[in-house]
């Protein structure tokens, strides 16, 4: 927080517990002159717990958020620092912030953040299911043309996907995904992360039982596992003979053909034994 320079600042709150506030979100929401938050008495609550005495809170959610934008930019551009905080969470990700975050960036002030709890990010790393490669979907579309495409989308993607979903939809939301994607497919269903009553379910999409609904949920789907490729006679041999004109033994090259097209050894050396590096053969 420079002296003459002011910046917007996405402060990461707990999604449950309390504790889970880091100490530098405290520096900055203590040295903000404005705090933009979906609810004041949830936030207000938040801050009282960490013993700060904001200088000012106001409501920025998703109906507000584009009507704070000139009092925010007013305030870093007279230098003050501004933050923002949701209910719970990482501000920007399926929640507000993202348009004062576009709107600070156009007028050239500095934005940054105090990183923090994130439910997508802990329901993926607690579902047991591949972390390496994920995709983030937030809220699927309530009806239509608009969910069926998403969920078509969901059903094809090779990647892990993350989801939200409220509680009166959650049954709704996994009867369509187990539709999309079939019984097989594995899922991992978490609510009240980090609260006392934290639950994660994990199963297959055919037999997953949600509990009685509460809370929001975060939603960790497999992703979409890869059809084999048969590769055929005339494929692998045009594999060899690349492999044989780039220098490499027969011995070699059935090796690295039988790999990478996930052919049986036994089949690619018979086909071998014909080949030659010359296309013309």
């Amino acid at each position: 927080m420079s002296a003459g320079v002011g910046t917007l600042w996405l402060v990461a709150t707990p999604i449950g517990n309390l504790g889970d506030l880091p100490p530098r979100a405290v520096e900055v929401l203590a040295g903000a002159a404005l705090v933009c938050c979906e609810d004041t008495r949830r936030t207000g609550r938040l801050l009282q717990h960490a013993g700060i005495r904001a200088e000012r809170l106001a409501v920025a959610n998703d109906h507000t958020e584009s009507q704070r934008i000139a009092e925010v930019l007013d305030l870093l551009a007279g230098g003050r620092d501004v933050a923002v905080v949701t209910d719970a969470g990482t501000p920007g990700i399926s929640d507000p912030g993202e348009r004062l975050v576009r709107a600070a960036l156009d007028a050239g002030h500095p934005v940054s953040a105090v990183p923090g709890p994130a439910a997508a990010v802990m329901a993926l790393v607690v579902s047991g299911l591949p972390t390496a490669r994920f995709v983030f979907e937030g809220f699927l579309p309530r009806s239509g043309r608009d969910r069926s495409e998403r969920l078509a989308e969901i059903a094809a993607e090779r990647r892990t996907i993350v989801l939200y979903e409220a509680p009166h939809r959650i049954e709704r939301t996994m009867a369509d995904l187990r539709a999309a994607c079939g019984d097989d497919r594995r899922v991992a269903v978490a609510r009240e992360l980090t609260k006392l009553y934290e639950d994660v379910t994990r199963g297959t999409l055919g037999d997953i039982e949600i509990a009685s609904p509460r809370g929001e949920y975060v939603v960790v789907v497999e992703g979409a596992r890869a059809e084999p490729v048969i590769a055929d006679d005339d494929a692998i041999r045009a594999a060899l003979r690349s492999e044989l004109a780039a220098g490499a033994t027969k011995k070699d090259a059935v090796a690295a053909v039988s790999s990478r097209l996930g052919a049986p050894r036994r089949t690619v050396y018979a086909l071998a034994v014909t080949v030659s590096a010359d296309p013309d053969d």
